[in-house]
Order: C-alpha cells, then sequence, then structure tokens
C-alpha cells in the first residue's frame, strides 16, 4: 500500500542545504493520476485529431538529479592566459539542484530570464562534455549515469530554435528523420511510424505542406513547433526534454503544444521535462510539478497547489488576476530565503538512501536505452550518401532563386560575352581581347557561385544538430552534397562554354572545345568548394559574402593578369601559387594556342614571308612554352578536393562541440 505523501524535514543538528533533500526508492512508475482541476475542452488540437493509440513502451523512467552544480570558465584571451596571475573566477550557472521527474507527467521548469533553465536540460540531456558532467548527480531508476552518452541515448531533446529546412514538406521532415534513426526497420515499418506519429502529434492535415519559415510560406508556427518535437520523438525515447516548446507561439499554438504533450505523458507513461516561460493558468493545469529556478538555486519544487500553499504560509495572498505561479516571480526574492524543507514541496521527495551502484546494473540501463536509438554499426556510409543525396536534390531543385539564377547566370553571361567578342580576329591585336575574355570569363565564374551561400547557412545549423546526434557522418554530406553539384554545376558550365565559344569564335577543333567545357565545369566546381568552406566558418551571410569577395579580389590580383609573377614582392609570391585563376587561366590559353602555335597571325608588312607572331611567341610571352593543360586540370582538381577536405574538417570539430 502507497505511504501518504510526506515532507522531509531535516533533523535537528543537521545542516540544512539542498543536499539533506533526498529521495524515493521506487522504480516502479504508474500513470499520473488525473488532475483535480478540470482540463478545459475548448482546445482547437484536441478537436481536429484523433486520440493517440494506447501503447506502452518496454521500460519507463524515472530521472533523479541530485545536487547537480555547473560551473562555465570564462575565454580569456591570449594576453591574458600569458599571464599567471590574471585568472579568471568561474561563473556558476546551477548551485546543487535536486528534483524527481516521473513518467505519466510533465515537469516544468520555470524562473527569470538567465537562471540556468536551458543550462539545466542541456547537462540532463547529456549535450555537455564527459569533463563538464557530473557522474554522481544523475540517475535513472537509482542507477547513476557515468556519462553524457548514457543520456543521449535514452532522452529526446527538442531546442528552442526549430532547426528544421524549410524546402522540405512535414512528412517529408520526419521520414528522413526516420531513415536517420530507424535504420533497423524496413521502410514499409518506417513509413507506419511516420503516419502514427504524424496522427499522435496533429500534423496529418498539412502531411504534405511545406515546413517554411520567415522567407518561405509554410505551416503555422504552433505545427512547425509539432514537427520539432516529432523529429526528436521518432525512435520512440521514454524521456523528451524540451526547451521552451511555447517561446513565439501564440496562447492557443502554446496551449495546444502542452496539451499534445500532457496526453503523450499519460498514454505512452513517458517522462517529460521542459521550461517554460509566463506559463498560462490553463496551461498549468497539464503541469504535474513545478521547478523555481532563481539565480541557478531551487526555490521551488512541487505542486502548483504546494506553492500556493507555501505562499500562503509566508503571509502573502495571491491577487485574483494573477496565478501563484506569476505571483512567485513576482516574490522570488523572497522564496529565496526559505528553510531548504519548504523549497522542496513534492510527494515524492522521501529519504533515499545512497546505494553502491554495480556496473552490470549501470550497464542495464544504457543497454535499455539503446532500445530505438540509432546504431551506426547498422548501416553503411552509403546508405547515409544515398539519403543526404535525395534530400540535398529535393533543396535545390525547389529552390527556385538558385536553380533559376544560375541558369540565367549561364545563359546571359555566355550569350553577353560572345555579343561583346563576337568574331574575334587572329591578328596580334586578337590575343590582349582573348586574355582579357578568359580573365573576365574566369572572374564571372568563380563570383556566380556566391549564391549558394545562404543555403550553406541554412543548411548548417540543421547538420549540427543531425550530426552531433550521430544521425550521419559529416564526411557522408560532403560526399552527399559532391554528387548532387557534380551534375547541376555541369549543366551550368555546358551552358555558358557553348554560345561563348562559339559565338567568339576560338579554336575551332572540336577537341579544344571539349577541353575548355570541361574547364569551365572544374573552375566552377573549384569555386563551389571555396564557397562551402567559406560558408563553413563564416558566422552569417553578411560575414560570408564579404569574405568571399576578399578572398576572390585578392586570388585575382595575383593571378599574374594584372601584376607579372617577377613583379610581385616576394612576401605576396605564395599568393600568385594559390590562386584560383592562375590555373585555370593558363589552362585556357594553353588550349587556344597550342595547336596553333606553328600558325602565324603577324606578318611583315614589307617582307609578307617573315612571320612576326606566332601561337608559340603568345604562350612563350605568358611563360607556357611547354603544354602544361592536364597538369593545371589536375592542381584545380586539387583545390575541389582540398576546400572540401578543410570544410569536413571544420565541421566535424563543429559538430563536435555542437550541443543542439
Amino acid at each position: 500500500m502507497a505511504s501518504p505523501c510526506t515532507t522531509y524535514h531535516p533533523s535537528p543538528g543537521s545542516p540544512e542545504d539542498d543536499s539533506m533533500i533526498l529521495f524515493s526508492t521506487s522504480t516502479s512508475c504508474s500513470p499520473a493520476k488525473e488532475s483535480t482541476i478540470t482540463h478545459s475542452n475548448s482546445s482547437s488540437f484536441n478537436s481536429s485529431s484523433p486520440p493517440p493509440r494506447q501503447s506502452s513502451p518496454d521500460k519507463t523512467y524515472e530521472l533523479r538529479i541530485r545536487n547537480l552544480s555547473y560551473t562555465i570558465s570564462p575565454n580569456g584571451s591570449i594576453f591574458s592566459s600569458l599571464m599567471k596571475n590574471s585568472t579568471k573566477p568561474k561563473t556558476t550557472i546551477l548551485k546543487s539542484v535536486s528534483f524527481v521527474a516521473g513518467c505519466s507527467g510533465i515537469l516544468a521548469i520555470v524562473g527569470p530570464s538567465g537562471t540556468g533553465k536551458s543550462t539545466l536540460l542541456r547537462v540532463i540531456s547529456g549535450r555537455v562534455s564527459d569533463k563538464e558532467f557530473d557522474p554522481k548527480s544523475v540517475y535513472l531508476n537509482d542507477h547513476a549515469i557515468t556519462t553524457p552518452v548514457q543520456l543521449r541515448n535514452i532522452c529526446g531533446y527538442v531546442a528552442q530554435e526549430d532547426n528544421l529546412l524549410p524546402l522540405l514538406t512535414v512528412k517529408e521532415t520526419l521520414m528522413f528523420s526516420a531513415k536517420f534513426r530507424l535504420r533497423g526497420m524496413s521502410s514499409k515499418e518506417r513509413e507506419e511510424r511516420v503516419e502514427s506519429l504524424m496522427q499522435e502529434l496533429g500534423l496529418d492535415h498539412v502531411a504534405n505542406n511545406f515546413v517554411g519559415d520567415e522567407e518561405n510560406r509554410g505551416i503555422s508556427g504552433g505545427e512547425r513547433k509539432r514537427v520539432s518535437i516529432g523529429v526528436d520523438m521518432i525512435h520512440d525515447p521514454p524521456i523528451l526534454l524540451l526547451d521552451e516548446p511555447t517561446s513565439g507561439l501564440d496562447s492557443s499554438s502554446a496551449l495546444q503544444v502542452i496539451e499534445l504533450l500532457s496526453s503523450m505523458a499519460k498514454t505512452k507513461q513517458r517522462t517529460i521535462v521542459l521550461s517554460i516561460h509566463q506559463p498560462s493558468y490553463r496551461i498549468l493545469q497539464y503541469i504535474s510539478n513545478l521547478l523555481i529556478l532563481s539565480r541557478g538555486s531551487v526555490v521551488h519544487y512541487g505542486s502548483l497547489q504546494s506553492l500556493e500553499e507555501n505562499i500562503s504560509r509566508m503571509g502573502y495572498e495571491i491577487p485574483i488576476q494573477l496565478n501563484p505561479l506569476e505571483f512567485a516571480m513576482e516574490i522570488i526574492s523572497v522564496l529565496e530565503k526559505q528553510e531548504p524543507h519548504f523549497k522542496y514541496q513534492s510527494c515524492s521527495y522521501l529519504r533515499w538512501e545512497e546505494a553502491i551502484i554495480q556496473d552490470t546494473a549501470n550497464k542495464e540501463v544504457i543497454d535499455q536505452g539503446k532500445i530505438g536509438a540509432v546504431s551506426n554499426a547498422h548501416c553503411s556510409s552509403l546508405f547515409e550518401i544515398a539519403v543526404l543525396c535525395s534530400r540535398f536534390w529535393k533543396i535545390i531543385y525547389r529552390t527556385k532563386q538558385l536553380f533559376l539564377a544560375r541558369t540565367m547566370q549561364a545563359l546571359v553571361g555566355g550569350f553577353g560575352l560572345g555579343s561583346v567578342y563576337i568574331k574575334m580576329r587572329n591578328d596580334e591585336g586578337a590575343v590582349a581581347e582573348r586574355l582579357g575574355l578568359f580573365a573576365f570569363s574566369l572572374s564571372f565564374l568563380l563570383s556566380s557561385t556566391v549564391e549558394a551561400l545562404p543555403i550553406y547557412l541554412q543548411e548548417r545549423r540543421v547538420i549540427m544538430k543531425e550530426a552531433s546526434r550521430g544521425a550521419y557522418k559529416i564526411s557522408s554530406y560532403m560526399i552527399a552534397n559532391t554528387i548532387i553539384f557534380l551534375p547541376f554545376l555541369f549543366v551550368v558550365a555546358i551552358l555558358f562554354a557553348v554560345p561563348v565559344y562559339w559565338i567568339v569564335g576560338l579554336n575551332p577543333s572540336i577537341t579544344a572545345f571539349v577541353f575548355f567545357t570541361f574547364v569551365v565545369w572544374v573552375i566552377v566546381l573549384m569555386a563551389s568548394s571555396l564557397v562551402l568552406f567559406l560558408s563553413a566558418i563564416s558566422p552569417d551571410f553578411i560575414s560570408g559574402n564579404s569574405l568571399i569577395c576578399t578572398v576572390l579580389g585578392a586570388f585575382f590580383l595575383f593571378s599574374g593578369y594584372f601584376i607579372p609573377k617577377e613583379c610581385i614582392p616576394k612576401y605576396w609570391l605564395f599568393m600568385y601559387y594559390v590562386s584560383l585563376y592562375r590555373y585555370p587561366l593558363d589552362a585556357l590559353l594553353t588550349n587556344e594556342y597550342w595547336s596553333l602555335r606553328h600558325k602565324c597571325f603577324t606578318w611583315n608588312d614589307e617582307n609578307h614571308s617573315e612571320c612576326l607572331l606566332t601561337g608559340n611567341d603568345v604562350l612563350k610571352n605568358r611563360g607556357l612554352d611547354k603544354d602544361t593543360r592536364w597538369m593545371n586540370v589536375g592542381i584545380m582538381l586539387a583545390f575541389f578536393v582540398f576546400y572540401r577536405v578543410i570544410c569536413w574538417l571544420v565541421l566535424a570539430r563543429k559538430a563536435s562541440k555542437t550541443t543542439i
């Protein structure tokens, strides 16, 4: 028979701090009792979607946090790090936080801004490094959690921002998540899981609508939040953590989200912990317990009723226009001064005796937590690449601005340059014109890839989130990106090369034309790799665009077109060798004149038997006395690979440190 609800009071003479508040040792978890407050039936969510199917997970979890503290060290400058006596103090974010989150209910973490709500969720979801994690503060069903990986395997974590791809539909978003995280299932099983989840989330009526964002019209904010929840629920985690799921939503949408979470907690016996900012009275009806934080410390843990009783005990009367939580926020400084035993008013708080946790028992928790989680060992990288190729192609095809812009740029550039240099002569004056044509074509082709920067930046946060959670490897993304862009940029190269080559009247050899088209293709590939790399290190579009313009401008300056190699200062000579303009410019000139190196372009006016300028002379004036076309192409391909490799290293490094 269950024991009555009691509150632990410290014994006389014992230190009255939060560490003395201990826990119940019960490991079973039953569905929470219905709230004594009648729930409102006016919500549009309840009326528009069918009730979720009843199911019970194989194992339920009770999350216990005991004396959790968290501090961060400020990032000092290089100068301060060299000064031994200039050590900055660490900042304490959380101070001895303790609570219990049981299944079949919602625990809400509330408090003023900057009190550590998001940090607490990141810690208990395992989104911290091993050295920042305290192995003695987090327990699941009385078993200690020793590494953050164990929590990441068990907990689903929904960040405050909706990191979704706007040009995918709701169903596609959930299907791609299912493919990455439910690899052990067949295609039919994944399809059924997604259909069931959309019904549970009330999203089946918008399944084929685009997710959208500020620029692309899509689903509503509340529906987008439910999609974010679905992405992290696709593997059916027993514990779900959400960082301010109602932030930015109107009151109706916020109520729908909380109703949904309450329904999932009861019907599937999930453990749900969320942070929330100033919930309405109707939302509070769905919350089982409140954890109020102030300056990183607990000022109240218990039900809404216990909070109201605590406020009354202190001699305060709650105004009729405020709910108890709103009034608690106004007197939070007073609540901070309470004795510890008045701060912890939850019925689940009894004395919890510390036990010796066996390694075998701890392993049991890990193994159970891996049920439904991602197992990278069961799937090859080829599967990841195939899925990412499919997703990336959908995004590229649906980004009409990029698709049309690149196509129109290639056509307008090709026909425009052709009309300027139409039917170019083959004399001494035409040599400089051809060199100018090649130089401008290079500048045009290299700078035209900037349009892809917004797509890369938009994808980056989603990639960081998915890769950090083990959905796929960064290397798989880089390979998929390359596979999709190869044919797309090949079409762009043909659309530019065909009109400009034949309208201008360059070398009439078919072999020379094919090589010209191939070089144009490699140029845009090389440029796309550079943009991809710079997007990985740029914080936003403005910075990325400025960085790309600066780098391309420097490469053009030191290409040898404006300043000969002999005139470049020695300390800038390295720029001549790393310039992306130099090698394609030499390759195009060699391709134009190598097969014509014995052809005379200028004769002596007095003696027409004397040739003054041949194709060989043109090449020698540029220092191209050998056929280095393929060597230059090889160097260009090396640049293409090099920038993608360092982009992979940068993204992999960022993904390893990502906590979203």
